[in-house]
């Protein structure tokens, strides 16, 4: 087992041999660096940004332990500080406290248990509040996401329904038949986003909260599986599929997962063709080699222009116009491959076609 990494500890006095004696005590326990003078501080926090613990004596030639930590506060605001006094006036420790954003202040004379306890003490406040920082930031990115997530609820499932109404509306005074049959192709359509929208949805719901169950994958199965899913698109838009696996082994992961991935791929494979293409196609190829699976999925479709290729995985973004989207699709994917330690690269030009290569490590026995 490998031992824990030392505390590091940042200790500053003017006396050279209170800096020696502290670094001969305790360098078996804690990476100690010293510092003569708070310009010599600076650079020890410059070079080694992962100290902790900081103590300072409050009387330095320069300033004082107290001015330093209160000008240190705003660019290294994470390391524990500590002053080190053999003042007895209440109100300047107080005031050093508060001004230095001090951890604790130490008494001189100090013994070798009083600074073990105070960095040890220090260390569980740095780890418990760079936890907390952590937190902070995870619950500000989902509130944020929450927000773009309620906005496109409201706005995508909003205009498929508003489209279906004016159909009807429409339809209420027309007599033709053929007129109808035109208003029900219109209603299909937005029926058919709808159902997109809800079922990407689900799927992000599904990423979000779902946990993985691993189990053997057969890529032939699933390809078939969700190949069902655009047969009749396949065969209306004449787009051409063909799947090819290359699978000799027992390939452990995620099912549910691997379907969102295989399934959004092949919906944006299919939904982006070139609508007066002679030969449209979509073409699958899957080899599983050394407990890991390759996957491209490459179409001749309308493509993706180089300026959006590094936003096209992010939350609601639309690539194009030319169809619509609900903007989850390969954000679910990349979400996806991140709980399944997979990769994603995409190859695109223009008019020509797309290749998404997508890259999975199975799972062992022993992971499950």
């Amino acid at each position: 087992m490998e031992k824990p990494e030392k505390i590091k500890v940042l200790y500053i006095d003017d006396e050279q041999n209170n800096l020696n004696g502290f670094k001969a005590t305790f360098r078996f326990d804690y990476t100690i660096y010293t510092a003569q003078n708070t310009e010599k501080a600076y650079e020890m926090l410059k070079a080694h940004n992962d100290i902790r613990v900081i103590l300072c004596d409050q009387r330095m030639p320069d300033k004082t332990g107290a001015q330093f930590f209160e000008e240190i506060h705003g660019e290294y605001p994470d390391p524990v500080r500590m002053l080190i006094t053999g003042y007895t006036d209440v109100e300047s420790v107080i005031d050093a406290i508060n001004k230095g954003h001090i951890f604790r202040y130490i008494k001189k004379p100090w013994t070798d248990i009083d600074i073990k306890s105070a960095i040890e003490e220090g260390n569980k406040f740095y780890t418990s509040n760079s936890l907390l920082v952590i937190k902070n930031k995870e619950l500000q990115s989902a509130y944020d996401e929450l927000g773009k997530f309620a906005y496109s609820i409201t706005h995508d499932m909003r205009g498929p329904l508003l489209s279906i109404v004016g159909a009807l509306d429409l339809a209420k005074g027309m007599e033709s038949l053929t007129e109808i049959r035109e208003i029900l192709y219109m209603m299909d359509d937005a029926v058919k986003k709808l159902d997109e929208f809800i079922k990407n949805t689900h799927e992000y719901y599904n990423l979000k909260r779902g946990k993985l169950t691993f189990e053997n994958i057969d890529f032939n199965n699933v390809v078939k599986d969700v190949e069902a899913l655009f047969r009749i698109t396949g065969r209306m838009d004449k787009v051409r599929f063909t799947a090819n696996v290359v699978q000799n082994e027992i390939f452990l992961s995620d099912e549910i997962s691997i379907k969102i991935i295989l399934s959004n791929l092949f919906s944006n494979a299919f939904k982006y063709q070139r609508r007066n293409a002679d030969d449209k196609f979509v073409d699958v190829n899957i080899e599983v080699n050394n407990n890991k699976a390759v996957i491209f999925v490459k179409d001749n479709g309308i493509g993706i222009h180089e300026s959006h290729i590094n936003n096209i995985f992010r939350m609601f973004y639309r690539a194009t116009s030319e169809e619509s989207g609900s903007g989850f699709g390969l954000y679910n994917v990349n979400d996806a491959l991140t709980k399944l330690n997979g990769t994603i690269e995409v190859t695109s030009v223009v008019n020509e076609g797309t290749v998404f290569k997508v890259t999975i490590p199975g799972k062992t026995n022993d992971d499950k």
